[in-house]
């Protein structure tokens, strides 16, 4: 186990993603000490102390929170850098969005030199790293070029049921067995949140719509028709540039639902993977085929869906570069119009969280040969993210054929749009014109308001009209 003492709250945070990052395998536990000797202390009985102290750090005011915080950061890095005698990509960044940064820069008019060079000098972070944020900001620009950031909202719709559970699964959704009694008054609940919203919004641009989850296909072709007739019903589509239904699991599609999601205008489906390895499906608790997810993607492209994405992970247990080889194989022999790539992302909610320990391959290598199968079939990267405890500190990219990019998924990362979300657990993002008091966040002015809706289902379906009171408190302005 890996012990982390900080002086301050305000440390904590980088400080302990820097450690798991260069020591994923390993426990780590960090906690606040204010009359600590030092800023921040790292101690293990495995590795040798590292002490980041106040004589460390010159010529920085005290009160200077931000550039102190700098100091350690980049003191830490190289200190934990020549322990392990290996570099993080992305350098001292933490956060899950390094593409905001080059967005910011891209709006401000730097030039791509002047960014990459800042990147690399300040932060840290690779050449390839920096090229490869500049040009995913530039992508996203201009696609959010095309969006109405005054009068327009997207709308993300929560449905929480698998046909069972993945291994590396977080997400506040549930196996379809142990919840199916629940089914008809969830969606009933969800009805009703969906018509107090749109009447909230009816003089506001509806952009986007995604329906994700857990996985929205596990609804049975009745539900499906009932759900989306209901949204077609209470939402114009005057403005609307993309619907997105997640397929998802191969094991949940057939040709009904997706006749289903064909008649009511879906524009695009997910039918993800996540390998083309059996092995590796039986291990994650995939209950599928390689074959099934062969069928669902033929059955998809005969039904006329012409922008299907595909998702895989990266660093999936027991899985080598080889694996990952073969598996984008057998993704360009369907050739899809998008894909994402994820790095295996342990959370301690999810089963694999809560196992030792599980062997992982060459992120690094399976993420580059992601990249040059992504661009063999026409792609280019269009989104990145990351997500915290990503194995190997990489991070998460979506690629996409010319005209196939999915919008959501930038506005997701970039908060340039409201996102009104309904369902179980869903997240709600009010982007404000001008800042206001944010009681969440102690008083302090901000103008983004994050509204968490209730993770547990059958709260959600009891407590649904208290998630309509906390939107209907904010949505006015």
């Amino acid at each position: 186990m890996i012990q982390i003492i900080c002086s301050r709250e305000a440390y904590v945070y980088n400080v302990y993603h820097m450690v798991k990052a260069f020591y994923p395998s390993k426990e780590v536990t960090s906690r606040v000490e204010e009359k600590a000797s030092n800023y921040v202390t790292v101690f293990s009985e495995d590795i040798p102390e590292i002490k980041i102290t106040e004589e460390m750090i010159k010529g920085v005011d005290k009160s200077d929170i931000k550039e102190i915080k700098y100091q350690i950061d980049c003191l830490l890095y190289h200190a934990l850098s020549e322990r392990t005698k290996r570099k993080l990509a992305w350098g001292i960044l933490m956060g899950v969005r390094p593409t905001k940064l080059a967005m910011s820069e891209l709006e401000r008019g730097t030039s791509e030199e002047e960014f990459t060079a800042w990147y690399e000098e300040k932060l840290l972070v690779s050449h390839e790293k920096a090229k490869l944020a500049w040009r995913v900001a530039g992508r996203e620009k201009e696609l959010l070029d095309r969006l109405d950031m005054d009068r327009g909202y997207s709308l993300y719709v929560g449905i929480p049921f698998c046909p069972s559970v993945c291994s590396y699964c977080s997400f506040s959704s549930g196996a379809l067995s142990e919840w199916k009694y629940y089914v008809e008054d969830y969606v009933e609940a969800l009805k009703r949140e969906l018509n107090a919203v749109s009447e909230l919004l009816r003089h506001k641009i509806l952009n986007t719509i995604y329906i994700g989850g857990g996985t929205p296909t596990t609804l049975s072709s009745a539900r499906l028709e009932e759900l989306l007739t209901c949204i077609d019903t209470l939402f114009q589509r005057d403005g609307l540039l993309e619907y997105t239904v997640e397929a998802g699991r191969p094991d949940s599609i057939g040709g009904e639902k997706l006749e289903v999601l064909k008649r009511h205008g879906v524009t695009r489906i997910s039918i993800n993977p996540q390998s083309m390895q059996q092995k590796t499906l039986d291990v994650i608790g995939r209950r599928h085929t390689v074959e099934e997810i062969y069928e669902a993607y033929r059955l998809a492209r005969d039904i006329g869906f012409d922008n299907i994405n595909m998702d895989i992970i990266a660093g999936l247990p027991g899985e080598t570069a080889f694996d990952m080889e073969d598996t984008l194989k057998k993704i360009k022999s369907l050739s899809p119009d998008s894909l994402t790539v994820h790095s295996l992302a342990i959370k301690r909610a999810s089963r694999m969280g809560q196992e030792k320990g599980p062997v992982l391959g060459d992120i690094g290598r399976m993420t580059e040969l992601a990249a040059h199968a992504a661009e063999e079939m026409g792609m280019s990267p269009y989104y990145l993210y990351r997500q915290k405890n990503a194995a190997g500190n990489f991070e998460n990219v979506g690629y996409a054929k010319v005209d196939k990019a999915g919008i959501y998924n930038i506005l997701i990362m970039e908060e340039k749009q409201s996102i009104i979300a309904c369902g179980a657990g869903a997240s709600t993002k009010l982007v404000l014109k001008e800042q206001v008091e944010n009681p969440a966040n102690k008083g302090k002015k901000t103008s983004l308001i994050r509204l968490e809706n209730v993770k547990a289902i059958d709260a959600y379906i009891g407590r649904v009209n208290e998630m309509i009171k906390r939107k209907e408190e904010w949505l006015w302005r």
